[in-house]
């Protein structure tokens, strides 16, 4: 499996403390590689500082980003920084990114707290597979307890599946491992 590099926004760091907690209790992924980008020390949406981060890891394989509000900003321009590096994308998962546009060659998918930011965002780049929240939660909630927020998987036109917004991330990370 690639490394999973989560890109938290402008949030308390207890709310990214639980976010990876929640990805490392998934049972199948158990021995997820997580790297969380110290926000205290680098901007959220600086993408040059994100990698830079990572090459002091000397991290070399393939990189999925999560990326959380402004976390997604910094993730989607370190994505791009580390392919034009010779590096990989396994995929792009941002979470409320609203407003940032999300364009790339490799997978990107959306989750939102609300059926809201899932439509406004809609323009600025889709994955073939995206998430809102119904009923809404809190934008910070759906970082910190994505056990927590239920909602609609939809895939194509029309095909919709209901399930939790950290069942979804679960999916996606089934699918590019």
């Amino acid at each position: 499996m690639s490394l999973i590099l989560l890109c938290p926004g402008f949030n308390p760091p207890g709310g990214t403390a639980q976010f990876r907690a929640n990805l490392q209790d998934l049972s199948r992924f158990a021995d997820l590689d997580l790297l969380t980008v110290p926000t205290g020390a680098i901007a959220p949406y600086d993408g040059g500082k994100i990698i830079e981060f990572v090459q002091a890891h000397r991290v070399t394989n393939a990189l999925t980003l999560i990326g959380f509000s402004a976390g997604v900003v910094g993730a989607i321009a370190a994505a791009h920084r580390w392919q034009q590096q010779g590096g990989t994308i396994t995929q792009l998962i941002a979470l409320d990114g609203w407003g940032v546009p999300l364009w790339g060659n490799f997978p990107i998918y959306r989750l939102s707290h609300d059926w809201t930011t899932h439509w406004q965002s809609f323009p600025l780049g889709m994955g073939s597979r995206n998430f809102y929240a119904d009923p809404p939660v809190d934008h910070l909630e759906l970082w910190a307890n994505p056990t927590q927020g239920q909602g609609w998987a939809e895939s194509g036109w029309g095909q919709r599946e209901r399930l939790s917004a950290i069942a979804f991330i679960a999916q996606l990370l089934a699918l590019h491992p």
